[in-house]
């Protein structure tokens, strides 16, 4: 046996010990860092070859691996830009070099210009919404843009559509002729039963809110006539809204046998009403859809009206859903939806290359990226006011950190077994 050799791996066995330190001293350091990660060392010997009669000791060496794949407990927070992912995934994000990472940290909060940053100076990168879903290229990061949640500008979207859905009593008495809501006289009784009269309000192109009234006026048996004035052009005299000063757009809703309605009438389009369109071109409009209506043997109620559009105002701030739909929320209308956070994952994520900054690189071993959205098919949940602490249990690190300290001392004593023999063999040549 060499002496030298068993000097050797004692320093082999103190430098792995040294790595496993280090690794115990990274995780305590790190026990309160957003998403962190715990590392641990593996040890594995090294062989020299021996014979029948000489033994040569070998050593040891190690590998350092991270519990990527380990849930950390979620902790809420009083920010709505915190974000937290409960499951698999991660979230991309970019450095100022415009490089693309994979985090868990989700400690986001937005910068001067209303970019949601991290604690490590990492933007989040999502997918503009565009008015509808966006769709993901899975294979690679085209189409991701920098989630921007603040925008000093002020933005208006006129209407385009609405629709109705109510009831229209079968049992209301027919109203007689030169009384309906289309007459536009003072005459108009507007009872709620045989003329039912309900408001819905628009904005044009300059987010100006355009307020509609719409009158249901029963004519004939299954026979209702619908009649639609801008309530800016109500009457300002006497005790009711007649006469109007223009208008009305009209038409007719016939009902079936079991209440449901069949045909709009002349000026309508299918079972819609079109109306604010230009009085010489005919372009442009509201486009309301009347399929929701019935009549049914109960009292005339209008059930539910909506019409898209906003009025001229900035945002307040942001909402993000659990499938990472980023809206901007208004004081007065209602939330628009301005990006899709995106997701990604890979087959190992243990095998993940680690930055400073808790980010992560993929790597040959950890397999290619996909790309997805939170709530689907491989990803988890984010949630928002939310973040994921790191995994490490200092209980187990405490004890780690003895067992590293006490095989360290004793491989330090057969270094220094090693160096008391050499000690002697060179005594023996005085």
């Amino acid at each position: 046996m060499s002496i030298f050799g068993t000097m050797k791996t004692a320093v082999s066995g103190m430098n792995a010990q040294a790595n496993r330190l280090g690794t115990v001293g990274d995780n305590i350091a790190n026990s309160s860092t957003t998403a962190y990660k715990g590392a641990s060392t593996s040890f594995s010997s090294l062989v020299l070859p021996s014979t029948s009669g000489n033994y040569n000791s070998g050593g040891v060496q190690t590998k350092v691996s991270y519990s990527v794949s380990e849930q950390g407990a979620l902790e809420y927070t009083t920010s709505g830009s915190d974000l937290a992912i409960q499951g698999e995934g991660f979230f991309v994000v970019q450095d100022t070099a415009g490089n693309i990472f994979l985090t868990r940290a989700g400690s986001f909060t937005p910068d001067e210009e209303g970019y949601l940053i991290n604690d490590a100076g990492y933007k989040l990168l999502g997918y503009e919404a565009d008015g509808g879903m966006p769709s993901t290229v899975v294979n690679s990061y085209d189409g991701l843009v920098p989630v921007r949640a603040a925008n000093s500008a002020i933005t208006a979207v006129a209407t385009t559509n609405g629709s109705l859905t109510g009831n229209l009593n079968q049992a209301a008495e027919i109203v007689d002729s030169g009384s309906y809501a289309s007459d536009n006289n003072a005459t108009v009784d507007v009872n709620m039963d045989n003329i039912l009269k309900t408001s819905v309000t628009t904005y044009d192109e300059y987010g100006a809110s355009v307020t509609y009234d719409f009158y249901y006026t029963k004519t004939a048996e299954n026979s209702w006539e619908l009649a639609v004035y801008n309530a800016a052009d109500k009457s300002t005299t006497g005790s009711g809204s007649f006469p109007y000063s223009s208008g009305p757009v009209t038409a007719n809703l016939t009902f079936d046998s079991k209440g449901l309605v069949s045909v709009a009438g002349s000026t309508a389009s299918g079972l819609g009403l079109t109306v604010g369109a230009d009085p010489i071109t005919g372009e442009g409009g509201i486009s309301f859809d009347l399929s929701g209506m019935n009549q049914l043997a109960s009292k005339s109620l209008i059930s539910e009206g909506n019409a898209n559009g906003s009025p001229a105002e900035s945002m307040t701030g942001i909402q993000i859903d659990t499938d990472g739909t980023v809206y901007a929320t208004y004081a007065k209308s209602d939330p628009k939806a301005l990006y899709q956070v995106a997701l990604a994952t890979v087959q190992s994520p243990d095998n993940l290359k680690l930055y400073s900054g808790n980010v992560y690189k993929p790597t040959a071993d950890s397999g290619v990226v996909t790309i997805g959205f939170a709530g689907t098919t491989g990803f988890g949940e984010i949630v928002a006011g939310a973040l994921e602490t790191s995994n490490v249990d200092l209980a187990s690190e405490l004890t780690e950190m003895i067992e590293s300290q006490r095989s360290y001392t004793a491989n330090s004593k057969v270094f220094q077994t090693g160096s008391d023999l050499m000690d002697v063999l060179i005594n023996l040549a005085r």
